[in-house]
């Protein structure tokens, strides 16, 4: 394990006592989501599964926000070939290849035999959403910010929230944010179950989530990864068909004059103006 996390880019990793402490690190004070982290992400976790060291994870970002999403300006690349007047077969193909490496990297939380307590502050944007909704736990601060933003953005959300939320805060709960792409605060988080409990600010979460990853590390491991295994065994079968669908519903119809408009806003910091085309 020590001669991986010698190398990471994005996150940084200490275990201590049975529990392995994640630390999203950036780019920028918002720990955006963008290449390092994507090719990260499934070798930590994939390291943590099989380290018997481990029993129990906490993920948090650094700073003051968890994270800000996805990285749109760094990623843009691995949609610029759908965009214009020739998005054929090949380009479609590509796109849905690299969206499947996205997607297998955050099932690499839900998939880790370990249990993981995403702990978080500040913001919690689009692709942050997905990556704390295949965590096992969610703990908040008071000063946490939420959104399924991807619609904001022209795009159907393609990594997992869309089919792990419903289960956490139901159906009606999940369309309302997702149709939107409103934000909600930590206090409306708890009401909709999407995290467990708020605490007053971060020193105070993380205090929380390493208190609860210690009790759950203090129980029989391999019954604690069997519970894991037997409660996420239907879910994340139906979570991997729905991801299967929404990707080829992204190849298909990703392509659009609003999602032209959508990068060209944010890069210009601008509200984006959507024609439906």
């Amino acid at each position: 394990m020590a001669g991986m996390t010698d190398n990471l880019v994005s996150l940084e990793v200490t275990i201590a006592d049975g529990v392995a402490n994640v630390t999203l690190l950036g780019p920028g004070k918002g720990n955006a989501l963008g290449p390092d982290f994507w090719r990260e992400l499934p070798i930590v976790f994939g390291e943590l599964d099989r380290d018997d060291d481990v029993r129990a994870v906490v993920l948090t970002g650094s700073g003051a926000n968890f994270s800000y999403g996805l990285d749109l300006p760094a990623m843009s690349g691995d949609w610029a070939g759908l965009l214009g007047d020739r998005a054929l077969a090949k380009p479609r193909t590509d796109f849905l290849g690299r969206l499947r490496q996205l997607q297998d990297a955050v099932t690499s939380i839900a998939a880790c035999r370990k249990p993981v307590i995403a702990a978080v502050s500040g913001w919690c944007v689009g692709g942050g959403v997905d990556v704390i909704a295949a965590a096992d736990i969610r703990l908040a601060s008071a000063d946490a910010k939420f959104s399924v933003r991807e619609v904001k953005v022209a795009i159907v959300a393609d990594l997992g929230s869309l089919h792990r939320l419903a289960g956490i805060i139901g159906e009606g709960h999940l369309r309302e944010l997702a149709f939107t792409g409103k934000d909600i605060d930590a206090a409306q988080a708890e009401k909709i179950n999407l995290v467990n409990d708020v605490y007053p600010d971060q020193d105070s979460l993380l205090t929380a989530a390493h208190a609860l990853a210690a009790d759950i590390a203090a129980n029989p491991p391999l019954v604690v990864q069997g519970v894991k295994d037997v409660l996420g065994h239907q879910r994340e079968h139906d979570v991997a068909a729905g991801l299967r669908y929404v990707g080829a519903w992204n190849s298909a119809f990703l392509p659009s004059e609003d999602l032209t408009e959508a990068v060209t806003a944010f890069v210009e910091r601008r509200s984006p103006k959507f024609n439906g085309k």
